[in-house]
């Protein structure tokens, strides 16, 4: 799929939201306005779901409700489909002019995106976070679902639900699965799930992981892992000074077909310059 970037976004000073690689994660009960927006994270969710203990999901939600009626900006991660606060969630957030998207939590279904994207009002983008066996067996029909915009790997609560190790062995076939699912559903690719551990070593290493199963973004814990998510999964210097090479030397011939590899290297040389200019922007 050719991804049309949003120019409303990128004269914005925004990653748009189909190639942001950086969404870092805020609890409400954290939520902090300067934080917020002085974050380099390409999106920034405030988490209404794990982070807030069952007791404090109310007062949370306000909270979160009043940050985005009085000038802030951000996505939400409500509470999944199935439990008792999703529908306060999504009734309290609808048509908040500071509301970016959502963030599904526990995505198991089509039918939880599209009720979520329908009770938003249908126009709010629904990322699909898929956190279990089940979601991941359906994750080609999630992906499909009306209303869904990008989906998200929770690696977290997979390996509670499966039992697998936090090992890139482990968590290659599910985000493989998301990655093909992404494609089929005509998707931008993925978001992966954080790096549990700090360390510029490790956060590198696992986003050059993810990078290379096809994932486009990952989830952040803290601020600190932002900058190497955001470095890691844009362009390299070589691969943009490659692509303006390819894409002088074929106009140069006229953009004639030399032979089977130009289209595919061409479709890569574009993209790739396309998600530098987006990036550089912001």
């Amino acid at each position: 799929m050719t991804m049309q970037l949003d120019a409303g976004a990128r004269s914005a000073g925004r990653v748009p939201p189909e190639v942001a690689r950086s969404w870092l994660l805020i609890a409400a009960s954290r939520l902090d306005a300067v934080a917020v927006a002085g974050s380099q994270a390409d999106a920034v969710v405030i988490d209404l779901e794990d982070a807030i203990d069952a007791s404090r999901k109310e007062v949370e939600r306000e909270r979160v409700a009043r940050f985005l009626e009085s000038g802030g900006e951000a996505w939400v991660r409500v509470n999944d489909r199935t439990s008792a606060f999703w529908a306060g969630d999504v009734d309290r957030l609808r048509g908040l002019p500071g509301l970016l998207g959502v963030v599904l939590a526990k995505t198991e279904e089509a039918a939880h995106v599209t009720e979520t994207a329908e009770r938003l009002g249908g126009a709010t983008p629904v990322v699909a976070l898929i956190e279990s066996a089940l979601g991941v067996e359906n994750a080609a029909l999630i992906a499909r679902a009306p209303g869904v915009f990008r989906l998200a790997f929770g690696s977290g609560d997979y390996r509670r639900d499966t039992g697998v190790a936090n090992k890139e062995v482990a968590l290659a076939y599910p985000r493989s699965r998301l990655v093909v699912a992404s494609r089929v559903g005509g998707l931008p690719g993925p978001i992966d799930g954080p790096s549990v551990l700090d360390g510029a070593p490790i956060v590198t290493e696992q986003s050059q992981s993810a990078a290379a199963l096809g994932l486009t973004g990952r989830l952040c814990l803290r601020e600190t892992q932002v900058g190497i998510v955001n470095e890691v999964m844009a362009p390299s210097a070589e691969d943009v000074s490659w692509a303006g090479g390819f894409l002088d030397e074929f106009e140069a011939n006229g953009r004639v077909v030399r032979d089977g590899s130009d289209l595919p290297r061409l479709g890569r040389a574009e993209r790739i310059l396309e998600l530098d200019r987006a990036f550089r922007a912001s």
